[in-house]
């Protein structure tokens, strides 16, 4: 988990849930209010769950956008901006994100708790789904699609 400047409240209180709820945390940063460049942050959370050393990842900045295009730069990640409980259902059925992006500005903290665990507890649905997460790993190799 990390987050920007705008996002450690929110990922303070998050910390604390998942702790709660059992799950163990790695914060990868950012843990003052000092104006941080979130790309790096998200290199972090990306490698590590593209390494297998994490499950899933979170990544909290202002709105999320730009950390969503970020995290969705790298790899074997499949990011979803979820500011929403519906789209982090959508995100984990559909699209088997590994990373759930959120925004502080956007949402509050009661909020981001809710999207989490949604995100968290929805299974992946497969079927249709499967094909095109194939497809997008065919983009992501730069392969043609059929």
């Amino acid at each position: 988990m990390a987050a920007d400047h705008n996002g450690v409240a929110m990922k303070r209180r998050l910390t604390a849930w998942l702790a709660g709820q059992g799950h163990q945390i790695d914060d990868r940063g950012t843990h003052g209010d000092d104006v941080v460049d979130y790309p790096a942050l998200c290199a972090s959370v990306g490698e590590e769950v593209t390494s297998g050393r994490a499950e899933r990842g979170i990544m909290i900045g202002g709105t999320g956008g730009g950390e969503a295009i970020a995290c969705n730069k790298i790899r074997g990640i499949r990011a979803g901006l979820c500011h929403s409980v519906f789209l982090a259902e959508i995100s984990s059925a559909h699209n088997r994100s590994n990373v759930l992006v959120i925004g502080a500005k956007v949402i509050d903290e009661e909020e981001a708790v809710r999207i989490t665990e949604v995100w968290l507890t929805t299974p992946f649905k497969g079927g249709v789904h499967l094909r095109r997460l194939e497809q997008i790993e065919a983009l992501e190799r730069g392969d043609p699609l059929a």
